[in-house]
């Protein structure tokens, strides 16, 4: 019996397929036959991503395809509707679609489990929506890759020194988890790129941290942020904590300190933000949806929300005395909560009670690049090569499929020992979707006005690449 054929079966439909999204669907896979249960999962993707991981496929050291697992791989009876979540009719119990197409849709639900994550906070600053580039999806990890490739390549065919500074700058705003990584990590890459670029040199490499915090990462503790500061700065890193954007440009970025930072790269990873799904839901409590610590929603039975977008609480930290705690929108609780709420939703169909979330923190790894890194995993602090075994060890062990781990695996060492290709596919550039766009053959103009270029470029005295 099919899931389309089957009648008066319960409808179950899963929104997102992050870490909670597809924790949960595959759970309910394995505890829920096809006659038992419709299953769907609403996500505009057609892989579950890794994101942790993200800084390393922006720096090369990982191919895209390791950290993004196909769904059609990992499920086996859910059915997958290609489209993202516009809103929810909670009296209705009825869930908008737009698909990838564009058409709108109307999803019909007896359980929704709603777990959409989080998207980019930004603020209102001049220029930060068309010059800010962020470490949120794929796309981004990858046209932050083409982008720094294709600023060193021009910054050795520069003509004054003033562009090759400038292009040779990058600004990375965030001292979380996902800045400093990638921080770190793009460090890594165009120093060893200035090497191999004939024309640059690794001193001509200029990287800023910039933060509101006046700590990094506090989450790790004052004794471990520190020491992160200490191997970035040796490495040349410049910090700017306590302090903010205030205005970009495509050539500059003012900060509220007072200085200005010739660059063409705004790397915008100062948090996150609850889905815009979950808005007029419910109470919320700093933008993510309040629930309880079963993961349902007040007032509506049969409705969960869990991962980033949820305020879940962390019985754990209460029980220790911190009071209202709710857990951090890390992948090691999303994807606990995923099991719990799918065992909830079995419990509700089944009329029997339903369980709390209750998670102990396992604790942080932070990746430095290289031989670098810092980590508390189980309240043991840990810096450089110990750091480092226990960071990659855990995002092993944490990952989809036994086949992404083998590819993460084979990337690293392959990456060890060969290095760097310094290639860019030009993902990010703004070209028709047509042959010529895509072959850039439409970029040639006719004799004439070849002539008008030459003439106009002699006429403003500039110096032509030799």
């Amino acid at each position: 019996m099919t899931q389309t054929q089957a009648a008066g079966v319960p409808r179950i439909v899963v929104v997102g397929a992050g870490f909670a999204g597809l924790a949960c669907v595959r759970r309910l896979e394995k505890r829920l036959p096809p006659d038992k249960a419709h299953i769907l999962l609403v996500d505009p993707t057609s892989g579950s991503l890794y994101l942790p991981l993200l800084p390393q496929v922006a720096s090369g050291v990982l191919a895209a395809s390791s950290v993004a697992v196909p769904l059609a791989r990992l499920l086996k009876h859910t059915v997958r509707v290609p489209g993202g979540a516009l809103g929810v009719d909670l009296a209705a119990k009825t869930l908008y679609v737009k698909k990838i197409t564009g058409e709108d849709e109307a999803v019909k639900y007896d359980y929704l489990v709603l777990a959409p994550g989080s998207v980019t906070r930004t603020f209102d600053i001049p220029g930060l929506a068309e010059h800010g580039r962020g470490m949120k999806t794929l796309k981004q990890a990858l046209n932050l890759r083409d982008h720094v490739i294709a600023q060193l390549e021009l910054a050795a065919a520069a003509n004054t020194e003033e562009e090759k500074r400038r292009r040779c700058s990058f600004l990375v705003v965030g001292g979380g988890y996902a800045g400093t990584e990638t921080c770190a990590c793009l460090l890594e890459l165009t120093t060893n790129a200035a090497r191999r670029l004939t024309g640059l040199e690794p001193e001509m490499i200029s990287w800023t941290l910039a933060d509101l915090a006046d700590k990094l990462m506090p989450e790790l503790g004052e004794d471990l942020g520190g020491v992160a500061m200490r191997m970035l700065a040796k490495r040349g890193v410049t910090f700017k904590l306590g302090t903010s954007v205030a205005a970009v440009t495509d050539t500059e970025v003012k900060l509220t300190d007072g200085t200005t930072i010739p660059t063409e790269t705004l790397v915008w990873t100062a948090g996150v933000a609850a889905s815009p799904l979950v808005r007029g839901l419910g109470e919320t409590l700093h933008g993510r949806l309040v629930v309880g610590a079963d993961m349902g929603l007040p007032g509506w039975d049969g409705v969960f929300a869990l991962g980033d977008c949820a305020a879940v609480p962390d019985l754990a930290k209460q029980r220790d005395g911190v009071q209202g705690a709710v857990c951090p929108p890390t992948a090691q609780h999303a994807m606990r909560q995923g099991k719990v709420a799918a065992d909830n939703v079995v419990a509700a169909i089944g009329g029997r009670p339903l369980r709390e979330y209750f998670h102990k923190d396992l604790g942080l790894v932070v990746d430095l690049g290289g031989p670098r890194a810092v980590a508390r995993p189980l309240g043991i602090p840990l810096s450089g090569i110990p750091a480092q075994i226990a960071t990659r060890g855990y995002h092993i062990m944490a990952m989809h499929s036994l086949r992404s781990r083998l590819r993460v695996l084979g990337n690293w060492v392959s990456h060890g020992v060969a290095g760097d290709d310094l290639l860019r596919v030009d993902m990010g550039m703004d070209r028709p979707r047509t042959l010529a766009g895509y072959e850039f053959t439409d970029m040639y103009p006719d004799p004439e006005h070849i002539a008008g270029i030459i003439e106009g470029l002699e006429s403003d005295g500039r110096e032509q690449v030799e």
